[in-house]
């Protein structure tokens, strides 16, 4: 049911870093721009500042959080400028899908789901943690910290969200999604029986339209390279966090699948660390004569 000609298409380009206070977000949205196909329509990036060694200030609970602000409402107002029917998000870090997915949401109200395929819940708020990504989905469900909520007009209900892939959650998450009767196909599901499980869900939503989040964190690190968790020397840094179990064949085929059934206008994909080619860069810098030092 995708739509493939006579509607408006909007690639954001959105290398926003702050949201995990991680640089590399930044150089790995400019690559993933690089390695996608063509746009099939408009353009635009989001002004992010060029991560620097200087560190980020924390504010009202949130690392970064006016820088945040602003690029949420500069994405609300390329977004709202060109008024597509359909947004591919090439990000950065998750919260890169605030604007677009609440704009959708506002756009096709009901008949839209969200299909959030993660690792990690992102719906804690300032007092589970300090960085913004871990809470996007939250805000658009319509709570969290209101300098990012009040930009979500249509709050998005919880039984048109479905995760795929989340697995060892915080006890606060757990019972989090269990409050809101979140749907989750586990890792182990997903092995089990593919998409057929997400395109239950979907179809029991009575949705038409969907929006996709795919957080590359969702894979297997030991399958993927270019994840949070095979940065180089983190050591012990990421004891106790939820790593992904999925194949990038997997996630083909559940999107495939779900497809057939639905008219997806959204797609982000996000947090993207390409390690070889930051290393790569930052060799570069330091040669003769191609060099800035």
């Amino acid at each position: 049911m995708q739509k493939e000609d006579g509607n408006k298409r909007l690639r954001l380009i959105f290398p926003q870093w702050q949201g995990g206070n991680n640089p590399p977000y930044y150089l790995g949205a400019q690559l993933l721009n690089w390695l996608a196909p063509d746009p099939r329509g408009i353009v635009e990036e989001v002004a992010v500042a060029t991560p620097t060694e200087t560190p980020l200030p924390e504010e009202h609970g949130l690392v970064a959080r006016s820088a945040l602000i602003e690029q949420l409402k500069e994405a609300k107002s390329k977004i709202e400028k060109h008024q597509p029917d359909h947004i591919v998000v090439l990000g950065g870090d998750c919260l890169v899908d605030l604007a677009p997915f609440s704009y959708l949401n506002e756009k096709y109200g009901d008949e839209l789901a969200i299909l959030w395929i993660d690792a990690h819940p992102d719906i804690m708020t300032p007092e589970q943690f300090n960085h913004a990504h871990a809470m996007v989905l939250g805000n658009l469900m319509g709570y969290g910290d209101e300098g990012f909520t009040q930009y979500v007009t249509n709050p998005v209900k919880p039984e048109n969200v479905c995760y795929v892939g989340v697995n060892s959650p915080t006890q606060w998450e757990a019972d989090k999604m269990a409050s809101l009767a979140l749907n989750n196909v586990s890792p182990e599901e997903v092995a089990m029986s593919g998409g057929d499980k997400v395109v239950e869900w979907f179809k029991g939503t009575g949705a038409k339209y969907l929006a996709v989040h795919f957080d590359l964190d969702a894979l297997d690190p030991n399958q993927f390279g270019p994840l949070l968790f095979n940065k180089p020397g983190a050591g012990n840094e990421f004891e106790g966090i939820a790593q992904g179990k999925l194949t990038v064949r997997q996630v083909i085929e559940i999107l495939k699948q779900v497809s057939k059934v639905s008219d997806v206008v959204g797609l982000g994909i996000t947090e993207h660390l390409p390690w070889d080619a930051l290393a790569l860069q930052n060799m570069l810098r330091e040669l003769p004569l191609i060099g800035t030092k």
